[in-house]
């Protein structure tokens, strides 16, 4: 799927969601400001929003950074100044949500002679994903690509998020791409591009008119594929494809030889290699 959205916009899109999940705000009467903050730096994913929390006016000030940086302590102090001259006497909620892939290791406060300025850091990899998991929401789903997977498998994990995504948007194309594209710009935060690719791929083989034999141009009649001319390197991607509709979709063996036109004998015997 082309990401054809910056990251900045992803953030803004799930802005009500990183707060509800992972803030523990309820958000009303939302409006990005942003913009009217002039010295402000536009980075890629700041969020400044005005809004309602519990009721009053506020502020909610979110940071999102992908690396360490020993400068953001000033930066945010200066983030809240500005903030603070154009809405005084307003309550201002100021997170930095960090979300690389490498330890954390940035400050979260100024102690200095006169100055004793603290704001919130929130460390993505200290949430368990499985919380979030757990909400079976599609926006809570989308943000749990960037907690914690503690041992479980990376491709295990993102087959499962994928997967039921498009249960929970019903088959609606246009909402399940939406999430989809959001998983896709965030996830190169972790690295786990490729990984999300090789899911999207492994769960299009349950989807009959998008099998693998189907797309390098084989029609669905064929019994034994080798027999037509199917390179070795297909046959085997045919078989692990196979091997993961039995053990993730819990598709028997039967079933699974006749959609994939592979034989029987062949897929036991890979399966016996591979332990399964």
């Amino acid at each position: 799927m082309k990401k054809d959205i910056s990251t900045k916009e992803i953030i803004k899109a799930i802005t009500i969601d990183i707060a509800k999940y992972i803030l523990n705000l309820e958000l009303d009467s939302v409006k990005f400001i942003d913009k009217e903050l002039d010295r402000i730096e536009k980075r890629e994913a700041d969020v400044v929003i005005k809004c309602k929390i519990e009721g009053l006016d506020s502020i909610l000030h979110l940071e999102i950074q992908t690396n360490n940086d020993a400068s953001m302590p000033k930066r945010m102090l200066r983030y809240f100044v500005d903030i603070s001259t154009l809405y005084p006497n307003i309550p201002i909620y100021q997170y930095l949500i960090y979300i690389g892939k490498n330890r954390l290791n940035m400050q979260e406060a100024i102690i200095e002679k006169n100055i004793n300025y603290r704001y919130n850091l929130i460390d993505m990899h200290q949430i368990d994903c499985q919380k979030l998991i757990e909400l079976n929401t599609p926006e809570a789903l989308v943000l749990s690509i960037l907690c914690d997977f503690g041992d479980k498998d990376e491709l295990d994990l993102l087959i499962y998020i994928i997967k039921r995504l498009k249960e929970l948007t019903n088959n609606d194309l246009y909402r399940f791409g939406k999430y989809m594209l959001m998983i896709e710009t965030l996830s190169s935060s972790r690295d786990l591009e490729s990984k999300v690719k090789e899911a999207e791929e492994m769960l299009r083989t349950v989807e009959l008119e998008k099998l693998p034999s189907y797309e390098i141009g084989y029609e669905k009649g064929i019994e034994r594929g080798i027999e037509k001319g199917i390179s070795k390197g297909a046959m085997q991607t045919n078989l692990k494809n196979a091997v993961i509709m039995i053990d993730k979709f819990n598709l028997s063996i039967d079933s699974v030889v006749k959609e994939l036109n592979i034989d029987k004998q062949e897929l036991l015997e890979y399966m016996k290699k591979t332990k399964r």
